[in-house]
């Protein structure tokens, strides 16, 4: 069969590859698509895999995001021929195309309170997918109810991540000394709209303090070339990666993350890396889950951070098998 896949944002990429490569081994032919954002280029750059660009950057503002949605959308109705079905986590853009081509598709997302993505999502694709955690009447009002919405035990990440053995070499790409404590950054995606844009002054503070130390190597993932500037001005002791890092291997090998990223912060529950949020939007009930399970605490100082060696990462990471995901997001495959 013949599958579309889209990916709108630098997590997509680590989110839907290995779904990607189970379809191709499984015989089937897998189109990529994506739009322009932050890291994903270069991910799919280190992938390997086949890409086509789609659209652009809107800019943060509603208006902008208007336009390159609709100019993307149009792109996407003249593109690539006949599709058995489709699939994204996220992409605004897909749904819609997807429906006037009468293409089967699913849309996957884990955080319930983006309003104006997901009342057009839920309603124009087939299959709505989340977790378990997210409980059913926050996604009434989108659409997705009865027979659409499905949902999957555990984190996506438990699922994408199986089998996952982290990667040494990020950290001598990057000059992290190795017999400190390693701390992980991830900046905000200031240009999402349901974080509005806010940031306040934690993040500065936060790597003024770690700076101090002189056993604490500090890396900063930030989302563009604005945000590393910044961040590189802030003082020399910091590590600012210019472009995409195999994230997931730092997050193993860190003693702490701290991050506004829900996926990464995901990523860090999942393989047991100690991590605090520093998200400004309203808390999702994945994120709620984890505060009550313990692993995800919320930094409001500085000082809330505590930070000793975590113990060795377990390689392979024992998660849950992809198969189960990947069945429950394309149930029209054959095969």
């Amino acid at each position: 069969m013949r599958v579309w896949v889209d990916l709108t944002n630098t997590a997509h990429v680590v989110v839907l590859r290995p779904l990607v490569e189970r379809l191709e081994a499984a015989g089937h032919e897998v189109v990529v698509t994506a739009r322009p954002l932050s890291q994903t280029v270069d991910l799919l750059e280190d992938w390997g895999h086949d890409f086509t660009l789609l659209g652009r950057y809107g800019g943060a503002s509603r208006a902008g995001k208007a336009r390159a949605a609709a100019g993307r959308v149009a792109q996407m109705l003249r593109f690539g021929g006949r599709f058995d079905c489709a699939l994204a986590h996220g992409s605004t853009d897909l749904p819609v195309a997807c429906r006037v081509r009468r293409i089967p598709n699913t849309t996957m997302f884990d955080y319930e309170w983006a309003t104006l993505q997901h009342s057009l999502n839920c309603r124009l694709a087939n299959r709505v997918l989340v977790p378990e955690a997210i409980p059913p009447e926050r996604l009434a009002r989108y659409g997705a109810r009865g027979a659409k919405l499905v949902r999957y035990p555990g984190l996506k990440e438990d699922y994408v991540l199986h089998g996952f053995t982290p990667d040494g070499s990020v950290l001598d790409q990057l000059g992290v000394e190795r017999d400190k404590l390693l701390v992980v950054v991830r900046t905000a995606p200031s240009y999402a709209l349901y974080l509005a844009g806010a940031r306040g002054d934690l993040v500065p503070r936060l790597l003024e303090r770690l700076v101090e130390r002189d056993d604490v190597s500090t890396v900063v993932l930030t989302r563009n070339a604005d945000q590393a500037a910044q961040i590189e001005a802030l003082s020399d002791r910091l590590v600012v990666p210019r472009r995409a890092v195999d994230a997931s291997s730092l997050v193993a090998f860190a003693d702490a993350l701290v991050s506004a990223g829900g996926s990464m912060n995901r990523e860090a529950a999942a393989l047991g890396t100690p991590v605090w949020t520093i998200f400004e939007g309203r808390m999702g009930a994945v994120d709620e889950r984890l505060v009550g399970e313990c692993r995800l605490r919320v930094l409001r100082e500085p000082d809330d951070l505590e930070l000793t060696a975590k113990p060795p990462f377990a390689a392979p990471f024992a998660g849950r098998d992809p198969a189960e995901l990947l069945a429950l997001a394309l149930p029209w495959i054959r095969g």
